[in-house]
């Protein structure tokens, strides 16, 4: 049923009418406003005509919403416009304001928290931006922390953050541009870059892939966008983008040609295209001077390979003694193995992971109590139950405490798992097996490529020396006087 332009059908494109009644009545039936309480429409006079405004309850300035109210109410009839565009240029005492006739928009809009103003004999919708969302402070993530520098994160309001960036990067070269995905969830999503230095080419093909997707929604904000954007390989532990939450680090991404990727309701970015190198980078490297930067960077590069490497060479080294160098013999297991240490190193590993989920989910009151007792049981009295050997025990506290070097999750995760299939071929190969998995490990990280498709390993491979020496050198800003 047709009701002049407006179409019932949700697919098709439709177009407000001129007559309230006709406007109110569709706009009721399709918001279902009886049922939905937060969903606000009032009628009043506008300058002698008829008016309506809807928006939802929450998401509106209230003392700003009364003021323009007053001032509408206040309008006289021979000061009243012709029209909607008039309207909007001599009557409305507000900064951000749009007219639209598509009622697909108008719907996602106040779905969005935009206060919409229809007047009869008026063809086009005026919305108001006054939105105005519930957010807390712009504090320091809990987990993306720097000894030094700003001490400010991103929020889930997308607006916020994007002022975050703003506020670095006072070019007008910096391009933000909004997006929308999910059908039903119409998530806003931002892509942050420098016109001047982004790669065009790789910057339309995100444009694609966004605009392609077509799910119901992204529920799991980042995560859903990141595997509709990345669909290849999936068995790949590797992470395809880097993730942060400050915005210094995402503005100094944007500043080297990169591409952010800010999600609305997610307190992070995506940063895209991104390689092994870029995960392991972090804001210390670059708030201390370079040769404090630099052995920070390569400390974290030597404690990732001792974190992967450390427990299946211990088991190794315990299958074949006698490769054990002189003056090293203190490592091997003195007491009586009662469980062999392949299990004992696999029981670990599930156990540690146990931990972490209950340390999430513990009341803080409660996290300090509870930590003690599990040192406590997971320590030294699971040793002397016999369960565990005491050097089991300290390399996979090394392993535990070191994985919290990375900032990324996803690469200590990736590590954990070729850890865990290193010590299970390990174990059951020998030296044999230990060389597979190391092999599997170059494998995985060498055959891992970007979302742009280039090389996971530059400027390792495709071999750039200059460029190799900055990713494990902290050099001085270009442009420092000597």
């Amino acid at each position: 049923m047709d009701i002049n332009g407006i179409k019932n059908d949700e697919g098709s494109t439709k177009k407000m009418s001129s007559s309230l009644p006709e406007t109110m009545q569709y706009l009721n039936n399709r918001l279902d406003v009886d049922k939905n309480f937060d969903l606000v429409y009032r009628v009043i006079k506008i300058g002698g005509r008829d008016a309506c405004i809807y928006f939802i309850d929450g998401f509106c300035k209230d003392e700003l919403m009364q003021k323009m109210l007053q001032y509408f109410m206040d309008l006289k009839e021979d000061e009243m416009p012709s029209d909607a565009h008039e309207m909007s240029k001599k009557c409305i005492p507000y900064v951000e304001v749009d007219l639209q006739d598509n009622w697909e928009q108008i719907i996602y809009f106040i779905m969005s928290g935009v206060f919409a103003l229809f007047i009869d004999g008026f063809d086009k919708c005026l919305l108001i931006d006054s939105r105005t969302y519930p957010a807390r402070g712009v504090s320091e993530p809990e987990k993306d922390k720097a000894l030094r520098g700003s001490k400010d994160g991103f929020v889930e309001t997308i607006v916020f953050n994007t002022a975050l960036i703003r506020r670095r990067i006072r070019s007008t070269n910096l391009r933000m541009e909004m997006f929308h995905a999910g059908n039903s969830s119409q998530t806003d999503i931002v892509l942050c870059y420098m016109d001047n230095r982004v790669d065009h080419a790789f910057l339309e093909q995100i444009k694609e892939r966004i605009q392609e997707i077509q799910v119901d929604a992204l529920t799991m904000n980042q995560e859903s966008l990141a595997e509709c954007l990345y669909k290849k390989k999936w068995y790949n532990p590797f992470p395809k983008f880097k993730f942060t939450e400050r915005p210094d680090t995402a503005s100094a991404q944007i500043l080297e040609g990169d591409i952010v990727i800010l999600v609305d309701n997610s307190p992070s970015a995506m940063i895209t295209p991104t390689s092994i190198f870029d995960v392991v980078e972090e804001a210390d490297d670059y708030y201390f001077p370079p040769i404090t930067g630099t052995y920070l960077r390569l400390s974290r590069f030597l404690i990732a390979i001792l974190t992967y490497l450390m427990t299946p060479t211990f088991l190794l080294l315990m299958q074949h003694p006698e490769w054990i160098p002189g003056g090293f013999e203190f490592i091997l297991v003195k007491d009586t193995t009662n469980i062999p240490l392949i299990w004992q190193f696999l029981i670990l590993e599930l156990a540690i992971d146990g931990l972490r989920l209950a340390a999430v989910n513990t009341p803080n009151m409660l996290s300090t109590p509870l930590s003690v007792m599990a040192a406590l049981v997971l320590g030294e009295f699971s040793v002397n139950s016999g369960w565990f050997n005491s050097e089991v025990m300290l390399y996979m506290a090394f392993v535990a405490i070191s994985n919290y070097t990375q900032a990324s999750y996803e690469l200590g995760y990736a590590i954990k798992f070729m850890r865990i299939i290193n010590l299970i071929l390990t174990a059951i190969f020998g030296v044999w097996g230990y060389i597979a998995a190391i092999l599997l490990m170059i494998t995985a990280i060498v055959s891992n490529k970007t979302i742009s498709g280039k090389s996971y390993v530059y400027p390792l491979f495709p071999l750039n020396l200059k460029q190799l020496s900055k990713r494990f050198l902290r050099y001085r800003l270009p442009g420092a006087r000597e």
